[in-house]
């Protein structure tokens, strides 16, 4: 078989009918570009120039096939040849998809080569493929900043790109600000062309928060600031649902009086599409912004403020946000005559989280005489109105606390278990003591046996009780939390000091400094492991303080025997 990249079968196969094709259309040349083999090629073409402008089924000439596959040397020479032959038309051919060599130049990264063709076909700018992306666009969404800093100097190059957007689009989502600056000062026209979701650059800059790119707008046009879409959204509230501060900031100093209102909902703000989408950092940004602060009592069509919608979503954050401002009002009511506080005895599924109590306290401290506020009685009419379902669920966490727990404790069961029977230092084989600890005089070996005793009794008690209790009554089910917690967690502190006594036992004697830092760093195992567990209420009393947190939590669990069982468990 003849290899058409070989140097040493080329005479022979220059003897052929270099014109023949392949059932795809492919000549001899084509497929030589495909594989990049520079040499056939070059003297392919000077027995039979034609084969330069033959093309496919593909509608590909060789120059196109060797731009796609990213061949820029072989591209280079091809050009530079169809060039010294005046074929001009070759140079602007294009495959079946519309693009050009200009185009696969660039989706290829070969700047040299596209700038060669630049230079060679002016013309290529103009292309558009079937999916609407002219080189510039391309260049700008690769990141090509020579390449499209130099079709912009073609004064009719093509600026379209997909899904109707265009070489300002792609700048703008990319943070490009010389190009974005250059793109403005030659067609500024485009700043206000807007793509199939109707976003202009400028919306997008703001989307993806792209400060830069902003500032050259603006500085460009301040007039872009103050843009609403055919939706109703200015820019301020896009730059609010996703919390893009910096964006907000930038365009506030150019455009003072920036629109904030929905155009179609004159009620909704940014501050409510801040709140909406817990932007913490955009909402204390409004409130810190002398002409903004005014939104935190606007209300929207439903007569509710920001407040009310941070209740209602039980976010801590927003809500503390919102009450830090020194104008709000918290006794606004909504077209249902309910303050944002009353909107809490609502809020049933927040009712042992965490989140929802420290709402509440945040808005006692707004308003202690509030009583709108729900007290204790929200939570006895919880208990009242308790349904199928909050049954069947509390069913299923019970199961899984005792599923659980069973395991754990026969695990410490058997791990205990196991240990008796492998004592540390082994047995003595000595006459007259066969089968006797060989450490059993030693302290340490005697914690260790007393240790493991007790953990392995507490874990079987634990198990049983998990096998056996009567968790189906609730009045049960308390005490049985109560013990089984306990019980496990002696179980297991009693059987990490048998693993530290046992190792002190064996260690000791040769190796002190190691044993003692063992049974440190075991000591440290309980702490770092109820830490862990109280982390978020030790997080909660340190945000709430000591007083607050004490009425809260401290008379809740009094209160509530039912309710705290399921928190116990978690």
């Amino acid at each position: 078989m003849l290899n058409i990249g070989d140097p040493e079968t080329t005479p022979v196969f220059m003897a052929s009918d270099l014109g023949g094709t392949t059932p795809a259309g492919n000549t001899c040349v084509h497929i030589s570009c495909i594989h990049g083999h520079i040499v056939f090629c070059m003297l392919a073409l000077q027995v039979d120039q034609s084969l330069l402008s033959k093309v496919n089924h593909e509608g590909e000439t060789p120059l196109v096939i060797a731009a796609a596959h990213g061949h820029a040397n072989l591209a280079s020479l091809l050009l530079k040849r169809c060039n010294d032959l005046g074929l001009q038309d070759t140079i602007l051919c294009h495959d079946k998809d519309k693009s050009n060599a200009l185009h696969h130049a660039i989706r290829n990264g070969s700047m040299d080569l596209a700038i060669q063709l630049l230079e060679a076909a002016p013309a290529l700018s103009r292309h558009v493929n079937i999916y609407r992306e002219s080189p510039m666009f391309m260049a700008v969404m690769r990141g090509f900043r020579d390449i499209a800093l130099q079709l912009l100097e073609i004064y009719d190059s093509s600026h379209a790109g997909g899904f109707c957007r265009h070489a300002l689009h792609a700048a703008a989502k990319n943070g490009d600000q010389v190009i974005a600056a250059e793109i403005m000062k030659k067609r500024p026209q485009l700043a206000r062309i807007a793509d199939s979701n109707e976003d202009t650059p400028i919306r997008l800059a703001v989307c993806y928060n792209k400060v830069g790119v902003l500032r050259e707008f603006l500085q460009h046009d301040i007039s872009l600031g103050y843009e609403v879409n055919n939706q109703g959204f200015t820019l301020l509230t896009s730059a609010a649902t996703r919390g893009h501060v910096g964006v907000a900031r930038e365009l506030l100093n150019h455009c003072p009086d920036a629109p904030y209102r929905h155009v179609h909902h004159q009620e909704l703000t940014c501050l409510h599409s801040a709140v909406q989408n817990g932007h913490t950092k955009f909402i204390e940004f409004i409130l810190q912004t002398p002409q903004l602060q005014r939104l935190v009592n606007m209300q929207d069509s439903s007569g509710r403020t920001a407040l009310h919608y941070a209740v209602e979503r039980c976010n801590p954050r927003t809500v503390a946000a919102l009450l830090s401002c020194k104008g709000i009002d918290t006794t606004i009511f909504d077209t249902h005559g309910e303050s944002a506080a009353s909107l809490l005895s609502g809020i049933t599924s927040h009712e042992k989280n965490l989140d929802w109590k420290e709402v509440q306290v945040l808005m006692l401290k707004a308003d202690p005489k509030d009583d709108d506020i729900p007290s204790d009685n929200l939570h006895k009419e919880v208990e009242q109105q308790e349904t199928i379902e909050s049954i069947k669920e509390r069913k299923s966490t019970t199961q899984r606390y005792t599923t659980n727990t069973s395991l754990v404790a026969i695990l410490l069961a058997t791990i205990t278990f196991t240990a008796a029977f492998t004592l540390p230092g082994g047995y003595s084989s000595d006459p007259g003591s066969e089968g006797i600890p060989i450490m059993s005089k030693k302290a340490a070996f005697q914690a260790f046996l007393i240790f493991d005793t007790l953990a392995m009794c507490s874990a079987f008690v634990v198990a049983v009780i998990c096998l056996m209790g009567r968790w189906e009554d609730d009045r049960f089910t308390s005490y049985y939390i109560t013990v089984t917690k306990r019980l496990t967690w002696f179980a297991y502190m009693a059987t990490l000091a048998a693993f530290a006594a046992g190792l002190y036992t064996v260690l000791s004697s040769r190796r002190h400094w190691m044993a003692i830092g063992i049974c440190l760093l075991v000591g440290f195992c309980p702490c770092l492991t109820w830490l862990i567990s109280k982390w978020p209420i030790l997080k909660l009393n340190y945000r709430l303080g000591r007083r607050w947190f004490s009425m809260l939590f401290g008379d809740y669990r009094v209160r509530q025997p039912s309710s705290s069982v399921f928190r116990d468990m978690v």
